[in-house]
């Protein structure tokens, strides 16, 4: 990871106790107070914009004529990416402050709506040929009802493209921080993510690789590729720390094509 551990962008980040944390999941990964200052900063960042949404599109090839859907689409850059393109792109995301945002880069005609991943979802089955779940899965405690609906909506042979935390670089945040740190346990992390003077609190669950495979596995998935990509070719060299400057790699996230079987 880049050596200070927060989002690159000008995005702070605080750990949080969970014990801390009030009851209410409503304040819970909630963006809606969050969606303008997070999309802002994170629109061409080293972490989102030079590296997550490049490397997310590389995965995906050519695209022209295809059935996609964002899950997960936020205020849309991957969505208007794969557009441009030549996709045709369904989005959802559970943060209404977030596809206001994206229907004001996107258009008012597009589809986008809100639902919220894990539970059942409002499209057909077999109604598209690849889902891009881009850092959303690991916002997730049990990833089982999600990777069902989403191979339900693929159509057979589909791809589900997925980014998530890379579980090293959390065990090694964690370790470096001076924090006990169980690589094969399934844990949680509560943060308080700041930018532009707003502020949200988020949870991420965190897992093993063979976790993941697991579930992806038991959900009707056969895994085809497993990448830990370098940054975009086109990184601004401003944005690279001087510790992954010549390199360009970092430990970061973790990348998924998987197939419907």
């Amino acid at each position: 990871m880049p050596n200070d551990h927060n989002p690159p962008g000008g995005i702070s980040t605080r750990l949080v106790s969970p014990s801390s944390v009030s009851a209410d999941p409503r304040r819970l990964n909630d963006y809606d107070g969050f969606a303008e200052a997070y999309s802002a900063e994170t629109e061409a960042n080293l972490i989102n914009g030079y590296y997550a949404r490049p490397a997310m599109l590389a995965l995906a090839g050519d695209v022209a004529g295809r059935r996609i859907l964002d899950a997960g689409c936020g205020s849309g850059p991957l969505f208007a990416a794969l557009r441009d393109r030549g996709a045709i792109v369904t989005g959802f995301d559970k943060s209404a402050g977030m596809l206001e945002l994206a229907r004001r880069r996107l258009g008012d005609d597009a589809d986008v709506q809100v639902a919220e991943l894990g539970s059942p979802l409002p499209f057909p089955d077999g109604t598209f040929d690849d889902v891009i779940a881009s850092l959303v899965l690991h916002y997730l405690e049990d990833w089982g009802p999600a990777l069902t609906e989403l191979r339900r909506v693929l159509k057979p042979g589909g791809r589900l493209i997925v980014s998530v935390d890379h579980p090293f670089a959390i065990t090694l945040m964690h370790r470096e921080a001076g924090r006990e740190a169980d690589y094969f346990a399934t844990t949680n992390l509560t943060a308080e993510w700041t930018a532009g003077g707003q502020s949200a609190l988020l949870r991420f669950w965190h897992r093993p690789l063979h976790a993941m495979t697991d579930a992806f596995t038991a959900a009707g998935f056969r895994i085809t590729v497993i990448s830990e990509p370098a940054v975009a070719p086109d990184t601004p060299r401003e944005l690279l720390p001087d510790n992954i400057a010549d390199r360009r790699r970092f430990v970061c996230f973790l990348f998924f094509v998987l197939h419907a079987s």
